[in-house]
């Protein structure tokens, strides 16, 4: 689950895409507004989200992701902004008959950063730095079913399987590869991207230079700098005086009518996979009742909450997963808002009178504003909530690692993340013997079409046993001028593609 702010877990993914081949290919975006583009143009994105650090598997955060990931890092296979999985640093592969062997060419020619050669010892090691005793990659746990790296010769990777996975391939899209002989890599990097790292100056920002030797297509600019803010007030200011271009996901509604109403920028609603949940203990009393669950979910009013926070932007969402994902099913009627309903269940369960609990809210936007909200809706049927207000890292530590907590809010913000719900020791706890059955035979599926039936009764049991309480999901706008084009649109798991973008005088 990869949360909003400056977390970056685990959401893992249950997917087979479909592939194609590509060096580095293009995003969407808006049209420029006439003219030349310049490529030797400097690209100012305005963001919310600074790097904890720059090393993905040591909680480096959705940053990290948003900076690097597809600029300055690469994998084998890339997941495009409209959430195919393209080949890039995987010139080609094999699988054998029993799908648990995968034999990797690796494309001929490329370079790191630092001038080395790409081989399949780098490939290796990158896997194993994912897989290791202290990784933090959100990807960690999918990729145990790696049993043994094999390295033939300079560019053939041939991976073997516990198992079978039919999201291995999706998986690997997650996986930077990285110079094994690099040092440093919280605060210095060493990929094989578009662009090296040129400074980076905590609390205010991080510049990206085009890589010369690049064995792809060239940067259509120049230099990109993400410039990061801490309020959304300042970010719009940014974008409103030209000291930047864009701003990666823009936080603030009500700002908006201001860029709508000005014919020099455009704003841009996407395709968004973060959802907003109130994530229940379900190992912590009270919240091991299926029907106290329910009963919670019923009296929150989550429309009101999105209206609330995004005005006409955002969905409802029923359940962890979004339209986008293939296995969607619209479930928002399930535990749909009932206050009644709600005070039934809660007598049902024997909390007639109610009970209280402590709500564990991260301390940025909007968990405090959604934290009263709920605070106040439960009132309403006798539950009293405590607000813990902790930061990023204490969430982290409190919530994720050591599973100390009743309830919690957080965001994910990956696609394809409702596998999480077959994994018992997940930080939420939820634990259903059919559920996990159903997980494990979707990602050992022969096809997509039996994965997606198995992930389709997923999602359905889990929303039956309101094995968390889904708010709402979030829109995903991008605010840009008029002067650049070629910018990612729905930012899929929070990655910014920044090389395609144009900039005219």
């Amino acid at each position: 689950m990869s949360t909003k702010k400056n977390v970056l877990y685990g959401t893992a993914s249950a997917a087979a895409l479909a592939l194609t081949l590509t060096a580095c290919g293009g995003s969407g975006g808006s049209s420029a507004s006439g003219g030349t583009w310049d490529k030797d143009a400097v690209v100012n994105i305005g963001s919310l989200y600074e790097p904890q650090n720059l090393d993905n598997t040591a909680g480096g955060g959705q940053g990290v992701t948003e900076a690097l990931n597809g600029n300055v890092y690469e994998g084998l296979f890339r997941l495009t902004d409209d959430g195919k999985v393209e080949k890039l640093l995987a010139q080609d592969y094999e699988t054998s008959a029993d799908g648990l062997t995968y034999t990797f060419t690796l494309q001929d020619g490329v370079k790191f950063h630092s001038g080395k050669e790409l081989t399949s010892e780098d490939v290796k090691y990158s896997l194993e730095k994912v897989l290791a005793d202290d990784s933090q990659s959100a990807r960690k746990s999918n990729l145990e079913v790696v049993k043994d790296i094999a390295t033939p010769d300079k560019r053939t990777v041939k991976i073997t399987l516990s198992k079978k996975s039919i999201s291995f391939v999706y998986n690997l899209s997650y996986v930077w590869i990285i110079n094994s002989q690099a040092k440093e890599l919280k605060t210095t990097e060493d990929g094989t991207g578009p662009y090296t790292l040129k400074k980076w100056t905590r609390g205010s920002a991080l510049s990206l230079n085009r890589f010369a030797g690049y064995w792809g297509d060239a940067a259509a600019n120049k230099q990109v700098v993400f410039h990061y803010y801490k309020d959304a007030t300042a970010l719009n200011n940014a974008l409103l005086t030209n000291a930047i271009d864009v701003v990666t996901s823009e936080q603030s509604p009500d700002a908006l009518e201001q860029f709508k109403s000005n014919g020099n920028y455009k704003v841009n609603d996407g395709d968004s996979t973060t959802k907003l949940l109130l994530a229940f203990n379900d190992k912590a009393k009270p919240f091991t009742d299926v029907k106290v669950r329910q009963a919670v979910s019923a009296a929150i009013d989550d429309k009101k909450l999105l209206e609330s926070v995004w005005g006409g932007y955002g969905k409802q969402i029923g359940s962890m997963v979004p339209p986008t994902d293939p296995w969607y099913e619209d479930l928002t009627d399930v535990d749909a808002h009932d206050v009644k309903k709600a005070e039934k269940l809660l007598a049902e369960a024997g909390y007639a009178k109610g009970f209280s609990f402590t709500l564990d809210t991260p301390n940025y936007d909007p968990h405090p504003t959604a934290a009263t909200f709920i605070k106040s809706q439960l009132a309403k049927v006798g539950i009293t909530v405590k607000i813990n207000t902790i930061t990023p890292d204490e969430w982290y530590t409190k919530v994720y690692k050591n599973h100390d907590f009743t309830a919690t809010l957080q965001e994910h913000v990956n696609d394809r993340d409702l596998v999480w719900y077959g994994n018992p020791d997940f930080y939420w706890g939820y634990d259903n013997p059919q559920v996990t059955k159903w997980v494990e035979q979707a990602e050992e599926a022969s096809s997509t079409t039996e994965q997606t039936e198995l992930l389709k009764k997923v999602n359905r049991q889990t929303a039956e046993d309101a094995a968390s309480d889904w708010l709402y999901l979030y829109p995903q706008i991008v605010v840009a001028n008029n002067k650049i084009s070629g910018y990612p649109l729905n930012g899929l798991n929070s990655q910014f593609f920044a090389y395609d973008i144009k900039k005219t005088g």
